[in-house]
């Protein structure tokens, strides 16, 4: 099967010299300041669709094309490399990379004796020499043949360490980027100096790097991908560096004491086989989105040195080593405006309404803009061209204006100066802004949140009902649901003696609810579900929960230092509710919990203790629908039943997922956990384990 990569159309040759001068452009921009007009993907969909035409029309050929040439042909320096630093091909596909190394095969006439699989990080590629084992000058990649000086960098960057562990001469070549946190630090630095906020991490650590006079400090990471000799280095150095796999040239790398990916989630590995490779690239893909750090594809080499040499160089790129490009999950788009939303507990929170753009497999209109002062930070203003960032199922959030490419038309953002849902002031004295009614600003989103399925599951209370009984004055909050009486509620429109005894036996039944339910309604910031299970069965009862301070709500699975505060507070804050339901006889009892501090009873007794559960440790995700003694249980009651005998519910397969439980039609999330070697149980399978929770 032949991959065909989305690329850009090219009519004519007019349109083509418009495509390769747009491609220059933007390449001199990407590899000077970082600041491309176009986002990754654009660019190389376009630069495949100049290849396209070129292919079709040779004699139009111009010579300052981009195809096959590193950088694009647009970047050059004045310091020439020892060896040319050169890119990489591509594949985007399972069958891309099969037809790859079926190639590789066929060049060198044998099987390659191991693969090295190992992230490809989004940075910059830089050279750093060592001279007698210490940091005396740093390259960029510039053309591949010389870079650019960029040695004021020594200093600012961790993981290149300024003496080596051995006093060797050496170059040492990786990448060099941002994390996610250094970015914001970088922005928060650059913006607090007057300067424009950086479009992206990988700007930030370009721009910050090639910038000779700043106000500020910035701080980047190096990752190190390989290593050469240089004039003065030792024979016996030179020798290895010559003869040893990349996988030993690695490990020589992070014995002188600098960064490799070996201490990161996606460490390196070496395979004998083109399956076990195929499963490493599914591998860190999964990881991608928890990763602190961007990647934009995985890396495969022939390992040995032998193959490498034999393989040889094409003119940019190396023949024994490919790119398995992933999906981006970056780009550029326009913010078009600012929504201002009230959520249940009060928070009020800014939400981007974007043009519609393809991220990551899907089209993002919304995204998070977090709160007030990160707009203000971030510069943002209605009309910027942004970048979008989104990885695996976390929310698309928007990560700088890209400033350069502002025609003036730009805006403001209206910030508002009142409650937008209920006109009332603002309490500002925190980060994220809140009514000051709280709660009771959304009272219909609130209760709707308390009566929901997976809360406490009072059918026949729809927002109109709700509406209903806040318009009357009988309820302000979901506790005055519990005393509410027949004539009451009969009394509302379109309510007869049967829906009336049916809703205030829903209500009834509700009372009942074990506390993890009930907490849950009660709808704390940073918990849900999961985290309500956790709490309940941590503490037992809602008396344990009101009396912990934040160190015993640390003792809790999940639990930091910042969401235990948030937590107290939150609990301090319901008070008045909570006493409503304890009042109205509400259970605050969590069945089968032993309480802080107390002693596990037995698990073949039937009773979920703190260790020796069956599921003690393990990451579960159940899928498909359920068989034997689990058919009938809804997946929150499933998640429920696996929390009970100890393990931690999840909803999305990944490497580090422990186990899968795959019913009917499991579908797609059973082929990864295979792909992964994940192990995989019946609903009857799992059911045995778990039994004395059923």
């Amino acid at each position: 099967m032949t991959e065909t990569p989305a690329r850009t159309d090219i009519g004519d040759q007019g349109a083509y010299a418009a495509a390769v001068q747009t491609a220059v452009s933007a390449s001199a921009a990407y590899y000077g300041e970082g600041d491309s007009p176009l986002d990754d993907d654009a660019f190389d969909r376009l630069v495949r669709g100049i290849a396209a035409y070129e292919a079709e029309h040779p004699e139009h050929v111009l010579p300052d094309s981009p195809t096959g040439k590193v950088a694009g042909g647009a970047v050059a320096g004045d310091v020439p490399h020892t060896v040319p630093m050169l890119s990489l091909d591509n594949v985007f596909s399972a069958e891309g990379l099969e037809a790859w190394a079926a190639g590789l095969l066929r060049r060198l006439g044998r099987e390659v004796a191991s693969w090295s699989v190992e992230p490809k990080l989004d940075g910059l590629a830089i050279s750093a020499r060592y001279s007698g084992g210490r940091l005396v000058q740093l390259v960029t990649r510039g053309d591949g043949a010389a870079g650019e000086d960029v040695s004021r960098g020594i200093g600012m960057i961790t993981g290149l360490p300024g003496r080596l562990a051995e006093p060797v001469t050496v170059e040492l070549r990786g990448e060099v980027l941002m994390t996610r946190a250094q970015f914001e630090d970088a922005n928060t630095a650059r913006t607090a100096a007057g300067g424009a906020p950086f479009a992206n991490p990988r700007s930030a650590a370009a721009g910050s790097l090639r910038t000779k006079d700043r106000a500020y400090r910035v701080e980047m990471t190096f990752f190190a991908y390989g290593a050469l000799p240089l004039d003065g280095t030792d024979e016996g150095t030179a020798a290895r560096l010559r003869e040893l796999p990349h996988s030993g040239i690695m490990e020589l790398v992070a014995g002188l004491g600098a960064h490799t990916t070996a201490a990161t989630p996606v460490p390196a590995i070496t395979a004998t086989t083109m399956e076990r490779v195929r499963e490493r690239v599914e591998e860190i893909a999964a990881l991608r989105a928890e990763l602190d750090f961007g990647i934009d594809g995985i890396v495969i080499k022939a390992d040995a040195a032998a193959d490498q040499a034999d393989a040889g160089i094409s003119s940019r790129a190396p023949r024994w080593a490919i790119a398995y490009k992933l999906p981006a999950v970056e780009k550029i788009t326009r913010l078009l405006d600012v929504e201002w939303n009230v959520g249940r507990t009060g928070v009020i929170a800014p939400r981007a309404v974007l043009e519609p753009v393809e991220v990551d497999g899907s089209v993002v209109t919304y995204a998070t803009l977090h709160n007030a002062a990160d707009i203000e930070r971030r510069g943002l203003r209605i009309g910027d061209h942004v970048t979008v960032y989104k990885a695996g199922d976390v929310i698309p959030r928007v990560e700088a204006p890209v400033v350069h490419l502002r025609t003036g038309e730009e805006r403001p953002i209206g910030v508002p100066s009142a409650c937008p849902r209920c006109g009332d002031e603002i309490d500002a004295s925190q980060q994220r802004w809140r009514c000051v009614r709280g709660r009771s600003c959304h009272a219909v989103a609130s209760v709707r949140y308390a009566v929901g399925r997976d809360q406490l599951d009072i059918e026949g209370l729809g927002e109109n009902r709700i509406d209903q009984l806040i318009d009357a004055g009988l309820i302000t909050d979901f506790a005055d649901l519990f005393v509410l009486t027949h004539e009451q509620v009969i009394a509302l429109d379109r309510m007869g003696e049967t829906s009336t005894a049916a809703l205030l036996a829903a209500i009834g039944a509700a009372k009942a609810k074990p506390l993890n339910k009930v907490f849950c309604a009660l709808g704390v910031r940073g918990t849900g579900r999961s985290m309500s299970r956790r709490i309940s069965r941590h503490f037992g009862a809602m008396d344990a929960i009101r009396a912990a301070d934040a160190e015993a709500f640390q003792e809790v699975e999940g639990v930091g230092p910042e969401r235990a505060t948030v937590l107290v507070a939150e609990i301090a804050e319901l008070a008045p509710l909570i006493d409503k339901l304890v009042a109205a006889g509400v259970t605050m009892t969590e069945p089968g919990a032993t309480g802080p501090g107390e002693p596990a009873p037995d698990a073949e007794a039937g009773e979920a203790g703190a260790s020796g559960l069956p599921l003690s440790g393990l990451s579960v995700v159940a899928t498909g629908a359920m068989s034997g003694p689990l058919a009938g249980l809804s997946r929150n009651e499933v998640n429920e039943l696996i929390e009970r005998a100890g393990g931690r519910a999840s909803s999305s397969v990944s490497a580090r997922t422990s186990l899968l439980v795959a019913g009917g039609k499991a579908g797609s999330k059973k082929d990864k956990a295979e792909k992964l070697g994940v192990e995989i149980v019946t609903p009857e399978e799992f059911a045995g384990r778990v039994a004395a929770f059923l």
